[in-house]
């Protein structure tokens, strides 16, 4: 057998202990972003869920000594429940592949372009995803001249809607840059898009049903006290949208999923233009499971619901990274080969 059709011991003792039901999970949540808050409510109600299902479950909040917290719960796979930096980016999904501790999710590569909205729009190139035209300004340049106004700016790595600013003329775009480069030094602006709010989650490559994003205070838009606070919000499954915009967006969202390398679930946003057109906007490769999150929503709309949907993503735990098989390429400074 080759090394690409191995299963590494630590995914195949994962896979036959929640075949047995024997498994213990570890939810790792909170976290070290700015999102910390959300995540600690994605976390509980993933736990929750997986308790209710019978299953051995430990909740970690995700600071500097994971990898102690780890070693000491000794999980047969972690369920990621984490958002931002630290978390959705790539860092602890790189960590569990050197435990070998299997994990929901993306890899490594994934989560860290998927996680940068200007490298994600770059990767998506040349693809059928539609993308708003846009520009990329750093700290330290002049501020940019003869951009389309309004536009939207934000930061590149800023999730749930933080990092995120509308632009109507060359006084708020100087206010803009200087706010968001105390979050980062570089800001993506982006063309405005107006139309209806949308998103697609994508579960294991299959686009679920698209759900309409419908703030109440419709002069604002989704912003994170509307995504996060129960009644700012109308979520409406399936969206009301032509099928034409639908089966477009749907589309999109895989093709995104698939050239990204993307893997469990992960959301797509979209806005759809007056012409029926969906103009994709960013992809979450670990969206949110609170009471207002739109994947579970999509999930439940599709037949599956809370616990049934937690329960399949932690079955598809892996590793993503083989494991050397001659171990003394392990060993510093020892030269292999002939």
């Amino acid at each position: 057998m080759s090394p690409s059709t191995t299963v590494d011991p630590a995914v195949a003792r994962a896979r036959s202990r929640m075949h047995d039901g024997t498994a213990r999970i570890a939810v790792l949540k909170g976290g070290m972003s700015a999102e910390r808050a959300v995540s600690l409510k994605s976390g509980k109600a993933v736990a929750a869920a997986l308790r209710e299902r019978g299953w051995d479950v430990v909740e970690i909040d995700v600071q500097p000594d994971l990898p102690a917290r780890l070693v000491e719960a000794a999980p047969d796979l972690a369920w990621l429940a984490l958002h931002g930096p630290f978390g959705e980016d790539g860092c602890v999904q790189g960590l569990l592949e050197i435990m070998r501790i299997p994990y929901t999710g993306s890899d490594v590569r994934g989560s860290a372009v998927a996680m940068d909205k200007i490298a994600t729009k770059r990767m998506l190139r040349d693809t059928v995803v539609r993308l708003p035209g846009d520009a990329v300004w750093e700290w330290g340049e002049p501020m940019p001249e003869g951009l389309d106004l309004p536009l939207i700016a934000k930061t590149p790595r800023g999730g749930s809607t933080i990092g995120i600013q509308r632009v109507t003329d060359s006084g708020e775009l100087e206010a803009a840059l200087l706010s968001l480069s105390e979050m980062d030094e570089v800001v993506l602006l982006e063309q405005l898009i107006e139309g209806i709010e949308i998103t697609v989650a994508v579960l294991d490559g299959t686009a679920l049903p698209v759900v309409e994003i419908r703030p109440l205070e419709r002069e604002g838009f989704f912003d994170f006290e509307a995504k996060y606070t129960e009644g700012c919000t109308e979520y409406i499954v399936p969206a009301p949208i032509s099928e034409l915009a639908a089966e477009d967006a749907r589309k999109q969202a895989v093709a995104a999923y698939t050239r990204l390398g993307l893997a469990g679930i992960a959301r797509a946003d979209f806005i759809v233009d007056a012409h029926d057109r969906a103009w994709f906007l960013e992809v979450n490769t670990i969206p949110g499971m609170t009471a207002t999150s739109l994947s579970p929503m999509a999930a439940g709309e599709a037949g599956t619901d809370f616990g049934a949907l937690v329960e399949h993503i932690a079955r598809s735990a892996t590793l993503h990274v083989d494991r050397a098989r001659d171990q003394d390429t392990l060993v510093p400074g020892k030269v292999t080969g002939g």
